[in-house]
Parts: C-alpha cells; structure tokens; sequence
C-alpha cells in the first residue's frame, strides 16, 4: 500500500523557509509516496466601519494581508510542483485559508487524511512554530519537522530517542518505513534524565526490530548540565544521524502548548529533521 504524505504549509504572516517544497518532495521520493502539499493561506475577516476607513484604513490592509498570503501559497505551489516534476513524485496540491488563530488547527485537521505530515521550520518565527506544534500533537499523525535552512539528504541513519515510554513506542511504530529504508539504526537512551522503567530497554528494544528484520545498535548517554533535548540532538549529529525519531510530550490547554522538555529542546533549536509522535 502506497504512503500518503502531505506538506502542511502557513502563508502568513510568513511561510518556512525556501527549501521546505524541496525537501518535502525528497522525503516522499525516499519513500515512494505520492505527495500532497496544503498551503493554509490567511482570512481575516473584513471589519470595515466609518472609523476603521477614515483613521486606520483597515478594510484595505486586510486586503493587502489576505492577497500577499494567496500570493505566497501560489508560489510555493509552483515551486512544489516543478521539484515533484523533477523527481517524478506524484503530487496533489490545494489552497486552504483559515483566520489567523485557526492556521494551526487547519492544518492539523488536513493531515489526518494522511500517514505522514511534514511541516517546515523556521527558528524564532512562531506562527510557523505554532502551526508545527498544533500538526503534531492535534493532527493523530507523525510528524516529520524539517529545518528550513538545509537540504535534508537521504534518511538512511534514523537515531530513536528511547525511553520505553507509550510516546516513545509510538513514535518508533510511526517510523516503520523510514527504518525498512535505514542503512543504520542507532537507538539512544539518556539514562540520567529520569527514572527509566529498567536498565536493558534499548537492548529490548534493538531485539524487538532484530526479530522484524532490522538491525540496530543501543547506548546509553549522559546528558549532564546539558538540557536533554539538546544531548539527543547533539549526540546524534556526532554520530552522523540523518532523522532523530522521539515521542512528542505536550498537551494544548486554551491552544498554550506546555511541552516536556526534550520535545521544548529539539523544537527550539532544529538541526536535523525529527520524526515526532504524540
């Protein structure tokens, strides 16, 4: 059965960063999917009133804003569609909008028509955060973050960030075709972070993929003064890495998110692109 992925793309105020429409396509090449790129453009509703003309021209900035959006989530679409072109991936595409307070939830609503949503990400812009976030923890579906200032390569040395949880377990069943394809596969548990439910879980862990047919490596690391998101990421740049799995830890309350802290690390600084479940 053929995966289903889709590309979940905010146009305002500011979309990711160029090489998200690349690297999506790339991502569905590696893994003989058809693609389906979404923009979420904005919609704000129109206010207008003597006042709002006369003192502030409201009526025609949200004109503005609307068509700049529509403007943005055009392009992209071309710029999607020539690179699936180029590497032969089957696309679907749609315009999507949305008021600026449901980007987010739009998106997430899309994506669970799907086995795969990805989304781009770009440092210290939180509307695109904001619109990760809700995709991953809103959507039911992984979630595949991708930096916007490199390409991402081929996916062959997926790292799992392991702690036995029922997040982390999730993460690793959502990640089965991207482990069918790994050349490597290197299971990581920091043991000094919390309390783990017993010494062995990535040896565990590492017998239970041997028994469906792939091979991985466990260790342990440390993760000292360092903050635990940040340890994983550091060690699996240092040991080559291409794709950081992990369970996503968070919940929404009044649409605030509050996320654990490996999940609170890797979001604030992205250097790899990280498969995450929730």
């Amino acid at each position: 059965m053929q995966l289903l992925t889709s590309l979940l793309v905010p146009t305002y105020p500011d979309p990711p960063g160029p090489k998200v429409a690349s690297n999506a396509v790339a991502v569905a090449n590696q893994l003989d999917a058809t693609l389906d790129a979404a923009v979420i453009n904005v919609d704000i509703p129109d206010v207008s009133n003597a006042l709002s003309s006369l003192l502030l021209d409201l009526p025609e900035k949200i004109r503005e804003a609307n068509a700049a959006s529509r403007k943005r989530g055009k392009a992209l679409l071309e710029t999607v569609a020539a690179e699936a072109a180029r590497c032969k991936v089957t696309l679907t595409s749609q315009e999507l909008k949305a008021q600026p307070a449901f980007i987010g939830e739009t998106a997430a609503t899309e994506g669970r028509y799907f086995d795969l949503c990805m989304v781009g990400w770009t440092r210290n812009i939180e509307s695109i955060r904001a619109t990760a976030e809700e995709v991953v923890f809103s959507s039911g579906r992984p979630t595949l973050i991708l930096p916007d200032d490199e390409d991402v390569g081929v996916l062959d040395h997926v790292v799992i960030a392991w702690d036995g949880s029922r997040v982390a377990a999730r993460a690793v069943a959502d990640a089965r075709p991207f482990l069918e394809r790994a050349s490597t596969i290197s299971i990581i548990t920091v043991t000094d972070e919390k309390v783990l439910p017993r010494e062995d879980i990535g040896d565990r862990l590492a017998n239970g993929l041997a028994a469906r047919g792939l091979r991985a490596k466990a260790e342990q690391i440390h993760a000292g003064d360092n903050e635990i998101g940040a340890a994983l990421e550091d060690h699996a740049i240092r040991i080559n890495g291409s794709l950081l799995v992990m369970g996503g830890w968070g919940h929404s309350r009044l649409r605030d998110f509050v996320l654990g802290g490996a999940t609170e690390g890797i979001l604030s600084d992205l250097r790899l692109p990280v498969l995450m479940s929730h």
